[in-house]
């Protein structure tokens, strides 16, 4: 079972950079994208890709973040929102159920705009947890995909001695994430199988941070822990560029 994970930066402009073209030849079963950027009828109009399912969960305001999952089966459950404005009046969350898994697409909130933002986010963080805890007693198997917009170590960005006062990398956010990948359970699939360094998923656009590789790790497929042995190779395509973020693509020994 193939799961691709991306933040799109706008559906029609990864559509215009040859995302879906190249999403054709991958051979993926379940694709999530975050911050799709339009509505669900625009969605549609922009995007044509065969043989998939499609289903969306927008943002109220037009224009910003919103998120997708694409799958070649059709799910048993969709499920859009987490029970919160920030979640669902933004569009942060929509997960398929499946006979015995579940697959999510999940737009975690930045904080870089400000401190009310920042704890705002906080505010998600708390509770999200509590529907992970609540996710880890169900008899089901999760992959959590997604812009976490969290870089766990120090391993996970470039410069990380100048970040540790800013967003994406603050000690809290930092401990929160410890607290999910320990004693929660859940798995961090790509470093399951890739414990190198320099492994990004997002570079700003400014100061060439593509070209030098200057970038973050916050791009996620966190899965519950019955699938930690069924994660079988793992990669950050790299080739073309479709956003400012790259996809992330892993493969499970999972019936489909």
């Amino acid at each position: 079972m193939r799961v691709i994970t991306l933040n799109l930066n706008g559906i029609r402009s990864a559509a215009k950079k040859g995302f879906f073209d190249w999403m054709q030849t991958q051979k993926a079963d379940v694709i999530c994208l975050q911050e799709t950027r339009a509505q669900e009828h625009q969605a549609r109009e922009a995007v044509q890709l065969p043989g998939y399912y499609a289903y969306f969960f927008d943002a109220e305001k037009k224009g910003y973040s919103g998120v997708a999952i694409y799958s070649r089966k059709k799910p048993d459950k969709v499920i859009t929102g987490l029970g919160w404005d920030l979640a669902d009046k933004e569009g942060r969350y929509i997960q398929l159920d499946f006979p015995h898994l579940s697959v999510a697409s999940l737009y975690m909130p930045s904080g870089t705009s400000g401190e009310i933002r920042q704890a705002m986010k906080f505010q998600f963080l708390s509770a999200y947890e509590k529907i992970l805890k609540k996710q880890r007693k169900q008899k089901r198997e999760y992959i959590i995909c997604g812009d976490w917009n969290i870089a766990h170590k120090t391993i996970d960005l470039k410069n990380w001695r100048a970040n540790q006062k800013h967003s994406g990398f603050l000690p809290e956010e930092r401990a929160w994430l410890d607290q999910v990948l320990g004693p929660l359970g859940y798995v961090d699939a790509f470093r399951e199988l890739n414990q190198l360094p320099d492994q990004y998923t997002w570079w700003s656009n400014r100061g060439r941070a593509w070209e030098k590789n200057v970038g973050w790790r916050i791009d996620y497929q966190i899965v519950s822990p019955g699938l930690k042995n069924k994660i079988k190779t793992v990669q950050i395509y790299k080739e073309q560029r479709f956003s400012d973020h790259a996809p992330l693509q892993i493969d499970y020994d999972l019936p489909y």
